[in-house]
């Protein structure tokens, strides 16, 4: 599948918002202890659709390399950026060079499995890096970049540490922004609360 390009001549948004969303029948599979297949499947769709709807006053664009996940985002009227078999971090580089081509200033990767992404439209004004960490300051589930910056995507565990150093390296300002709702993402069992 191409990706899709509806409505980017009439682009009006400073900022993107680029999710990252993997194949739903492959998502949260560290819950298979305690969820079906289907049951993984449904929540990792019910999560990803809360974050577009509460990135809404951003210019929205998912990035995957599954048909049904393009589908699934191009009926919720955001960019699909294709990105077959790269993986997490070059999908999220590659995703964040097309919006930058195109002119956006702000480039803001979500994760679309935060159970309250409504602080979303909450996240304060940044000059440089902007990172939300997860609530234990592992993960990074949010990360705000200018437009033209080759920010070093380093997901996984201990990203947190690992982003921060990547905007020091390129001498850009950083402000950390831990926020409750948006540092709780779905990883594992206990994350179900």
């Amino acid at each position: 599948m191409s990706p899709s390009s509806d409505g980017l001549a009439n682009v009006t948004h400073d900022v993107a918002t680029l999710i990252p969303v993997k194949a739903f029948h492959d998502a949260k599979e560290r819950l298979a202890s305690v969820m079906s297949d289907a049951e993984r499947a449904a929540l990792a769709r019910r999560l990803a659709e809360g974050v577009i709807a509460a990135a809404k006053s951003t210019y929205v664009a998912v990035v995957c390399d599954d048909d049904d996940v393009a589908s699934w985002a191009a009926m919720r009227q955001a960019e699909v950026i294709w990105a077959p078999g790269r993986g997490l971090n070059l999908a999220v580089a590659h995703g964040t060079h097309q919006l930058s081509n195109r002119g956006f200033k702000r480039i803001r990767v979500v994760h679309g499995d935060l159970i309250d992404p409504a602080d979303l439209a909450n996240l304060p004004v940044a000059r440089g890096v902007l990172l939300v960490p997860d609530r234990f300051d592992d993960g990074t589930n949010v990360i705000e970049i200018p437009g033209g910056v080759d920010f070093g995507f380093a997901y996984g565990p201990g990203s947190f540490t690992r982003h921060l150093a990547a905007a020091r390296d390129l001498d850009l300002p950083v402000t950390v922004f831990r926020d409750t709702a948006l540092g709780h993402d779905v990883d594992v069992p206990d994350d179900l609360i």
